[in-house]
């Protein structure tokens, strides 16, 4: 037989020759993946012909964009690369959104793009164009593979480059001609495990002798820490250094919040109170005022894999390329331990007064009986009802931000789960279903502002069907929250525009798909609502009417 595009006949050795697409399954299966999230076309037929040899679940959605989604929930979930395959053209452009958010939050994502034959290439096939080019800078490498022999070797090294260094998106496209030749299977090896890098030695003395010296340290702890091989590090180095954590994006829940050293609501201050910041694995984004929020006269010690981001908007006293954990380890291990214990109990004793008086200031919107339902409200009723294997993903603007003070994670890692930093919204329903295919026997509750409830609904069709069930819960506010707060407030009530929403009925619409749908107008309907949703077993969704709030005045959209 011909391997496309190599022009001559490969020797069988006595093996059987198979077409393209399970040379692909092949290198996935060893990668460890698992679950193929795709939307189906033409161009990509044989890739799940070959997942069926290879023993891979193909999980099918109906846009391109929540397959990617998908994807990037389940390479956070598991800590292996997640896989989707899109078809050519309009299927890979569909994709970009969620390639573009996978790649700000460093997931390590393989998405397999469909193509015109290599044969007519340029001549105007059906949904040809230059992917490539749209995709090269919002990957860590977008290749297209020439002849069938080589698909097992480029989407094995494709699953290597995802996870290696910062994890991140990669894109391989397959033309049709390709998949549809055949070719002897080579074996191959697995997916190696991650490499973690230590940080340099003289630096990390650096940082632990600032640590000891420090009256008033910080530690905010990024999304990074989710790819160290010792998550417990984070303790070991908070515990050894009497350090005050702060953790953001897919750090969420490292520390246990009822752990001493844990806190969430008094970060503002503490960053322009401290005298020594450690930033590990996260970067100086505007999350941070792009370093503005810690404070001027502080010695701010930067921990990143990668090199570029150190002194990005803020030239640190310290900066360390290394993995996030490893380094707290080898910090630690230098020797962290506060010189001046009653300085640094009396810093950490005003930190924990700010966190109640944060938490004393959200008491009455969290007890409101108040119709509709106050956010807070709505917010600790799901907190309560929460059991501890639970996964949380969240989905919108206003409410979940409001749900981020509120909902505590439940495990580690990714036990809570955002689109990160590129704010995307939609990435709820792909998000689900990829954490009950990772966690079948945990909860999986998606929070839903109703806006983001717009972009990708239609998913829930794709879960009745295949038989993954979640719980979702919008928060109804009938408006884009975060944005229309700013927009009334620069341009005036009567001015603003495209904000606005109806109290649309998304429950009727997953109930009509033949889900759970259900709605809830009062404080006192929440909890058996939620119940009757999570009892029946099918992709539910609980629509709650939610009234206005204080909370967030003040809070920008941009």
């Amino acid at each position: 037989m011909t391997s496309v595009g190599s022009g001559a006949t490969e020797p069988q050795s006595g093996r059987a020759s198979v077409h393209g697409g399970r040379h692909v399954a092949s290198a996935l299966r060893r990668a460890g993946v698992e679950v193929l999230f795709t939307l189906c076309g033409g161009h990509i037929m044989h890739i799940y012909d070959g997942c069926l040899d290879e023993g891979i679940r193909v999980v099918d959605v109906r846009h391109e964009q929540a397959a990617v989604f998908a994807a990037d929930a389940w390479a956070r979930l598991t800590g292996r690369p997640g896989a989707a395959a899109v078809t050519a053209g309009p299927g890979v452009c569909n994709s970009v959104t969620a390639i573009a958010n996978a790649w700000r939050a460093q997931s390590p994502v393989v998405v397999i793009g469909g193509q015109g034959p290599i044969a007519t290439q340029g001549q105007g096939s059906l949904q040809e164009m230059d992917h490539i080019s749209v995709l090269r800078p919002i990957t860590k490498w977008a290749v297209q593979v020439p002849e069938t022999s080589r698909l097992g070797e480029i989407v094995a090294l494709a699953c290597r480059r995802a996870i290696a260094g910062v994890p991140g998106p990669v894109y391989v496209e397959a033309p049709l001609d390709v998949l549809m030749g055949s070719s002897r299977l080579r074996p191959g090896e697995p997916l190696p495990p991650r490499a973690a890098t230590p940080g340099d030695p003289g630096a990390v003395e650096t940082a632990a002798r600032l640590l000891r010296e420090a009256g008033r340290p910080a530690l905010l702890v990024g999304s990074q820490v989710r790819w160290s091989p010792d998550h417990a590090a984070v303790r070991r180095f908070a515990e050894a250094a009497q350090v005050p954590v702060y953790a953001s994006g897919m750090a969420r829940g490292v520390l246990p919040l009822e752990h001493p050293l844990a806190y969430a609501h008094s970060r503002r201050q503490a960053l322009k109170q401290a005298d020594v910041v450690l930033v590990a694995g996260t970067p100086l984004d505007f999350r941070l005022n792009y370093g503005e929020a810690i404070s001027g006269s502080a010695a701010l010690i930067q921990v990143d894999l990668d090199s570029s981001e150190l002194g990005r908007n803020r030239e640190p006293a310290v900066g360390i390329v290394g993995d996030a954990g490893v380094v707290l380890d080898q910090i630690a291990q230098c020797g962290a331990a506060p010189l001046e214990r009653d300085a640094r109990a009396r810093w950490l004793e005003g930190l924990r007064a700010i966190e109640c008086e944060a938490c004393s200031a959200m008491e009455a919107g969290m007890g409101s009986d108040a119709t509709p339902v106050d956010p807070l409200r709505l917010c600790a009723e799901v907190n309560r009802w929460l059991r501890d294997d639970a996964t949380v993903v969240g989905d919108g603007g206003d409410f979940i931000s409001t749900a981020s003070y509120i909902v505590r994670p439940r495990r580690y890692p990714a036990g809570w789960m955002d689109p990160g930093p590129l704010g995307t919204l939609g990435i709820g329903p792909g998000f689900a279903l990829a954490a009950r295919l990772a966690r079948p026997d945990g909860q999986v509750v998606l929070l839903l502002g109703d806006g983001a409830a717009g972009l990708d609904l239609l998913e829930f069709e794709a879960a009745v069907r295949q038989g993954i069930p979640f719980v979702a819960v919008v928060g109804n506010d009938a408006a884009w929250t975060q944005i229309r707060r700013l927009q009334i407030q620069v341009f005036g009530q009567e001015r603003a525009v495209a904000s606005a929403l109806g109290r649309a009925r998304y429950d009727r619409v997953v109930a009509e798909m033949g889900g759970w749908g259900e709605r809830a107008t009062r404080p006192d309907e929440l909890r058996p609502a939620l119940d009757r949703a999570f009892e029946s077993g099918l992709p539910s969704l609980v629509n709650v009417e939610m009234g206005a709030s204080g909370f967030r005045a003040g809070s920008i959209g941009v």
